[in-house]
């Protein structure tokens, strides 16, 4: 018993320890975030897809023609004329004629990946050597542009940002801003500070001729997921993925359990189908395991197990509120019981993502086995407005 009390308390303190780590590294990030001191002057088309009408996408549509820079363009992609999101885009773009914007309508196929191909369209009609493509629920501060260029050093091929939850309307978006932000957030700024990005595709700086020389952007359809296979063709070419110093908001709005839970298992499928070996050890990610086994190891350190459970919570959930805090996350009291409850939820989502190879997005039934669309129907389609 004595070496599995000594065993489950290395695990702790080591769980513990890379946990401190991850937010260290990602406080260092925010804290350090580079700022040029002229706006952004390079020429940049700025591709968005849009499908159906969400909480906060006139918010989040309208920031993309309040940029501090007089050098870019806009392209809205929608598969249909009568999807929900046109007459909003056509509103906008009718707001603000100094910018120049422009909507493309067409249902093109190219790949099994339904966003990919509502934006390949953009992607060919894009005038500049720079583009952005960027989700339609991504809320863009001013400097968006300027923050996304401030990380394309040398060596470098594709600047993204990982969504950073906000403005959520109940406790179901509160759990899913514990996803997005002090956890996955925190990891994929922790390994991009070591030199080990992954691309997310919420929002994407890509020099244009980079993609071109493979294939142009079909090429993101070889993976299921075209973030995945954004960063293994940009590692490919012996670039580097980096990620923006803080990343840009997604106002979430109401959500529905469902949603969050069906999100996040179809992010853990992709992840396992894609970069198996780096899914493998998640399991381990959270406070869950970290803590049961300080717990159980207390007693055999003289230790009230009370006392440890109080200290461990305090460690984790403290250091969670710090980052929070000072990277301006979504923080409010009601947030670490939102942690907690992730906490709870991982074992459980990672065992889904090795159960299945299946989900759905936006009405289209995809598998990750095979890398296809099972099936498509427009009108399905079209109700599936609200999985972002």
């Amino acid at each position: 018993m004595a070496g599995l009390a000594t065993a489950a308390l290395i695990f702790c303190a080591l769980a513990t320890a890379i946990h401190l780590i991850t937010i260290a590294l990602a406080l260092v990030r925010v804290l350090a975030r580079k700022k040029r001191r002229e706006p952004e002057s390079t020429p940049v088309s700025i591709v968005r897809p849009v499908c159906g009408i969400d909480h906060y996408d006139e918010l989040t549509l309208r920031s993309t023609f309040e940029l501090q820079s007089d050098s870019y363009e806009i392209i809205f992609c929608a598969a249909r004329e009568g999807d929900a999101a046109v007459p909003l885009v056509r509103k906008l773009i009718a707001q603000h004629p100094h910018i120049p914007a422009r909507l493309l309508i067409g249902d093109d196929r190219p790949t099994s990946n339904p966003k990919l191909n509502n934006v390949v369209k953009g992607w060919e009609a894009a005038r500049h050597p720079w583009i952005v493509l960027a989700d339609n629920n991504v809320l863009m501060p001013p400097d968006y542009l300027d923050d996304m260029f401030a990380a394309f050093g040398p060596g470098v091929g594709l600047v993204c940002s990982p969504p950073v939850g906000s403005h959520p309307i109940g406790f179901q978006a509160e759990l899913e801003c514990a996803f997005l932000n002090t956890y996955q957030a925190r990891w994929q700024s922790a390994a991009d500070a070591v030199g080990f990005g992954f691309a997310q595709g919420k929002s994407m700086l890509w020099r244009r001729d980079i993609l071109d020389a493979v294939g142009g952007i079909e090429a993101l359809g070889r993976e299921i997921a075209e973030d995945a296979a954004a960063t293994k063709i940009v590692r490919a070419r012996g670039l580097s993925v980096r990620l923006v110093d803080r990343p840009f908001e997604q106002p979430l709005g109401p959500r529905k359990l469902r949603q969050v839970w069906d999100r996040q298992v179809r992010w853990a499928r992709l992840r396992r189908a894609t970069f198996q070996l780096f899914y493998a050890p998640e399991v381990f990610a959270g406070s869950f395991f970290p803590i049961l086994a300080g717990v159980a190891a207390a007693a055999n350190f003289d230790v009230d197990p009370l006392v440890a459970l109080t200290a461990l919570v305090g460690v984790w959930y403290g250091a969670e509120a710090v980052l929070a805090s000072v990277a301006g996350w979504h923080l409010r009291l009601m947030s670490p019981l939102a942690w907690m409850t992730r906490d709870i939820l991982l074992p459980v989502l990672w065992l889904e993502g090795w159960s299945g190879d299946t989900f759905v997005w936006r009405g289209n039934d995809m598998s990750v086995a095979k890398g296809q669309e099972i099936s498509q129907s427009p009108s399905h389609a079209l109700a599936a407005t609200s999985d972002r």
